[in-house]
């Protein structure tokens, strides 16, 4: 599949977006080679890979991290930071 004016056009109204005449071209190329991309994964060989029932996609568990470590990491590259919180300028008055 590609995408012509016509096509490009339609897209533009439907999305209510306005394509600058000087990057039709360009944006018609980019498009193309997305698809060209989708086109690609089309051919991958998934015959071998296990595919739930309900179409759904499997999940991790959710469970919290407890490593209280990362917040020191993260505070550690703040500018300031007091009692495990950023402190930043007021911007509020």
């Amino acid at each position: 599949m590609q995408i012509d004016e016509k096509l490009l056009f339609k897209l533009e109204t439907l999305s209510q977006l306005r394509i600058d005449e000087t990057k039709r071209a360009e944006i018609l190329d980019e498009l193309n080679r997305f698809l060209g991309f989708v086109e690609n994964l089309n051919e991958l060989d998934i015959s071998n890979l296990e595919i739930s029932k309900d179409g759904s996609s499997p999940l991790r568990k959710d469970e919290p991290n407890l490593d209280e470590s990362i917040g020191q990491k993260i505070l550690k590259n703040s500018p300031k930071s007091e009692d495990n919180f950023f402190i930043v300028p007021k911007i509020i008055e």
